[in-house]
């Protein structure tokens, strides 16, 4: 199926669209065929639809190309491989203008061989076990220190890490100008999708679903690991947080200072559910943490069996938190899950990196319960601080009355929590 005349069209500049196949396909390791392929400089690739997987070892990605997998392309990754820690299925690392587009394309990868930690191999008649070492790294698709970089469609699934990871690199601290559009990431290992340096991202109709395996276990886990990196303008619209094993939404920021840039993330007309896990956590924003706004807009938590909104370590000198319009419906419907049980939890467990705990903002906020309880609470074990600038209205459905226990400083907080008319 090889065709030299075609890609000699492609290698000249006489022709700019180009097709995987010409390069070849091997329906036992696709790999050569496919890394060529991206490698040639064409600057629109389509990957058919073989009527059979396209396997292969981990690819790297280039950039100003456009990458157009056809509707039915189903891409593997070749099992037995990815014995690195780190080996993801795709990477786009240092890369500007790259562009990949797969509605009704998957690409998949073998999450239950990377648990286990059996290789199989076949060779002839005969087959051995080897061994994966445990990692948590092996992504379906990593984008690294790359610019301009636009993915949609796709489903991914089954990753011995995250779906999709966004990170900087040695050469450029974050990634910037990142657009991921109706993707489904589905049954990964850690996360869905892990955000640690970036500006510029929007995430747009995409469903994180599924997660399992090794903690946080989240749909998305926003997570700067070291201080000089950055959350800038992040927004996620119209996205789903399905049924993952830990947190909807996660935003970590224990290793942010305010030497850090300012977060700013959104989320707006967003829905969280899960039969195992929890919806929306914000925590670890230091006294001595960024500035900035994280937002929650129109959004939804329903049927949790963990808090519906927690708010932990969140210190009032940091980051604005602002929930407007937002609902919690039937959360927290486990007792035992986590040792609190209200649909919004404002939480201090320990006062070694926040004292001034508060921020926070529900502006015309819903919570609907049927449980006799708070329907917000503040718990801090080890302290007896108060709640500093917590503002706004909550209005509750619960046929056994309102409540909110927020302290001793519930008097002075300017939150209103009232009856639903």
């Amino acid at each position: 199926m090889k065709n030299p005349e075609a890609i000699a069209d492609v290698q000249s500049g006489k022709s700019s669209v180009a097709n995987a196949a010409w390069w070849g396909f091997d329906p036992e390791d696709a790999t050569e065929g496919l890394q060529t392929a991206i490698d040639s400089g064409a600057k629109r690739l389509v990957v058919p639809n073989m009527r059979a997987d396209w396997r292969v070892r981990p690819i790297t990605l280039s950039g100003n190309q456009e990458i157009i997998f056809e509707p039915g392309a189903v891409v593997t990754a070749k099992r037995g491989e990815y014995r690195g820690r780190g080996d993801s299925m795709f990477t786009a690392q240092d890369v500007e203008n790259l562009t990949i587009r797969g509605y009704g394309a998957t690409f998949r990868m073998w999450k239950q061989d990377y648990i286990t930690g059996l290789v199989l191999e076949q060779m002839g008649w005969h087959r051995w076990y080897g061994q994966y070492e445990k990692a948590e790294w092996r992504m379906t698709l990593a984008i690294r220190g790359s610019k301009n970089v636009s993915v949609s469609g796709l489903t991914l699934e089954d990753s011995g890490g995250d779906g999709i990871y966004v990170n900087g690199s040695k050469e450029r601290s974050f990634s910037e100008d990142v657009l991921l559009r109706d993707i489904t990431c589905d049954n990964h290992y850690r996360q869905g999708i892990s955000i640690i340096s970036a500006e510029n991202l929007k995430v747009e109709n995409c469903e994180f679903s599924n997660t399992w395996g090794t903690p946080p276990c989240s749909g998305v886990d926003i997570e700067p690991d070291k201080s000089e990196q950055r959350i800038k303008n992040a927004t996620f619209s119209g996205c789903k947080f399905i049924d993952n094993a830990g947190d909807g939404i996660e935003i970590f920021l224990a290793h942010t200072t305010n030497d850090s840039d300012d977060v700013t993330m959104r989320f707006e007309n967003c829905y969280i559910s899960s039969k195992h896990g929890t919806g929306i956590r914000v925590s670890k924003i230091r006294d001595d943490g960024p500035g900035g706004s994280i937002e929650f807009d129109n959004c939804t938590v329903e049927s949790t069996v963990g808090f519906g909104i927690k708010v932990q370590e969140k210190s009032a000198k940091g980051a604005r938190v602002i929930f407007t319009n937002c609902s919690v419906i039937n959360a927290a419907r486990d007792q035992q899950f986590g040792g609190e049980w209200s649909p919004i939890s404002l939480s201090l467990p320990q006062t070694n990196i926040v004292e001034t705990m508060g921020g926070i903002d529900f502006i015309n906020c819903f919570v609907e319960d049927k449980h006799d309880r708070p329907a917000i609470e503040f718990t801090q074990p080890n302290s007896d601080f108060p709640l500093h600038d917590i503002t706004g209205t909550i209005k509750v459905l619960n046929p056994n009355g309102i409540c909110a226990e927020l302290g001793k400083s519930r008097e002075q907080l300017p939150l209103i929590v009232e009856e639903y008319q």
